[in-house]
């Protein structure tokens, strides 16, 4: 199966940052732990503190969408909800090359 790999960044409405902040630790400490990340950050922009860039690798798809549900029933989910989210995801093909 192919890695995914997800790139982007999100914009946190600034009566949220507080929050994301404070959980931006955990949120990336579970992640790490998950069966299948091979790969996972997120940084905040030091120009504008309320985008946070992100970039994800896990093994395959499957592992991926178990990320994506841990994800929405998390406190990580809900303090981001409404977080505009701008991302790219792409699969490594067995081959090597890259699909959307």
């Amino acid at each position: 199966m192919p890695k995914v790999v997800l790139k982007g960044h999100i914009v946190v409405a600034e009566t949220d940052l507080a929050s994301v902040l404070a959980e931006l630790p955990t949120h990336i400490a579970l992640t790490h732990e998950e069966e299948g990340c091979l790969r996972f950050e997120v940084k905040q922009n030091s120009e504008a503190g309320n985008v946070f860039s992100v970039y994800e690798e896990f093994s395959d798809r499957v592992a991926f969408e178990a990320h994506q549900r841990r994800v929405q029933a998390s406190v990580w989910g809900k303090i981001t909800v409404n977080a505009e989210r701008h991302y790219q995801v792409t699969e490594a093909g067995s081959a090597g090359g890259w699909r959307r």
